[in-house]
């Protein structure tokens, strides 16, 4: 198997609100979008981020239709979280979770996108 590109698609109530959201604080650009759906890139993400309207009758498979992106978490991992923290608190993005450590090296934050959509920033530590 050669894997040519990858995604991930979240069901979201406001489409554009979590779209615009990943666009301002996070660099990523619109490369498709439709009724109820935005596909999202950056070049050094490694995916597209997609966006799909809760309910969407294209949604498959069908008993997942209603689900929302809830219990997950998108994670990037950074080269400077003290600076990444500093500059979504210039934004006004607010902190979910401030900065932690853990034992195993990993520094990060969180923020939520108006969706409730979680997005974690990993720094890890030697």
């Amino acid at each position: 198997m050669k894997i040519t590109a990858s995604a991930i698609s979240l069901n979201v109530d406001d489409v554009t609100a979590s779209a615009t959201f990943v666009k301002q604080h996070f660099g990523f650009s619109e490369q498709m979008s439709a009724d109820g759906f935005v596909s999202l890139a950056r070049e050094d993400a490694g995916f597209n981020l997609v966006f799909l309207k809760t309910g969407l009758k294209s949604f498959k498979p069908i008993h997942m239709r209603e689900h929302r992106a809830d219990g997950l978490l998108i994670a990037f991992v950074v080269d400077d979280i003290d600076t990444e923290y500093a500059r979504l608190q210039v934004e006004g993005v607010p902190i979910t979770t401030p900065i932690e450590t853990e034992p195993w090296g990993e520094r990060f934050f969180q923020v939520t996108d108006p969706n409730g959509v979680v997005i974690q920033l990993v720094q890890w530590m030697p």
